[in-house]
């Protein structure tokens, strides 16, 4: 795919994976608003914090206009996700349903936060950083503002599935793929891969130092 027809791969799907991955990261913010007893205030401010927190430096890092800022939806998205996480039966915040949330946000967000990468002219390898970077970093805020341990620091996969995620969609869409495609295909893999570390502990090797 050449760059002049880059843009044009930003179609409804992408752009829907983009609201999907702002309402469950969102969402996963509310929830460990809810784990810590907050008010209602503060369910509200993690959610957005956590929904739009990577692709606002996505955007400022590839020049594009930020992408909250000209809408209404995207603020509405997440004032929706803290309510319905306010009203929400107890036994749907557990912390089993935090983890499997942030693995659909993760997901959906690394794959339009790569595509959108290229649609600004990023290069492939940077625009698979870019994806990596609009999925992860909404939870590392979460989770430092929640006095959480970061989910980087836990042994099962996590940046690995954004980097799945985000390198599928960037190669499938230079080899000509449709977005309506690479981005579901790409979301899957990695909603697989992610659903694999949290049910089965899957996780890369640790170091154990030089021998």
């Amino acid at each position: 795919m050449t760059p002049d027809r880059i843009p044009e791969a930003l179609g409804p799907v992408l752009d829907f994976l983009d609201y999907a991955g702002v309402a469950v990261f969102a969402l996963s913010g509310a929830l460990l608003a809810a784990a810590k007893r907050q008010t209602l205030v503060t369910f509200i401010f993690f959610a957005v914090v956590t929904g739009v927190g990577g692709g606002t430096v996505r955007d400022l890092l590839i020049g594009a206009p930020v992408f909250w800022i000209r809408e209404n939806a995207i603020l509405l998205i997440c004032v929706g996700a803290a309510l319905a996480a306010w009203f929400a039966p107890r036994p749907w915040l557990s912390d089993r349903a935090l983890l499997w949330l942030d693995a659909a946000g993760l997901a959906a967000y690394a794959s339009f936060g790569a595509a959108k990468g290229l649609a600004f002219g990023v290069a492939p390898i940077p625009a698979v950083g870019m994806g990596v970077l609009t999925a992860c970093l909404g939870g590392i805020i979460r989770d430092v503002l929640a006095g959480e341990p970061s989910i980087l620091l836990r042994p099962e996969l996590y940046v690995t599935a954004a980097a799945l995620s985000a390198a599928l969609t960037v190669g499938l869409l230079l080899l000509g793929v449709p977005g309506g495609v690479a981005g579901p295909a790409s979301f899957l893999a990695a909603f697989a891969l992610r659903g694999a570390a949290i049910g089965r502990g899957l996780k890369l090797p640790e170091y154990r130092g030089a021998t």
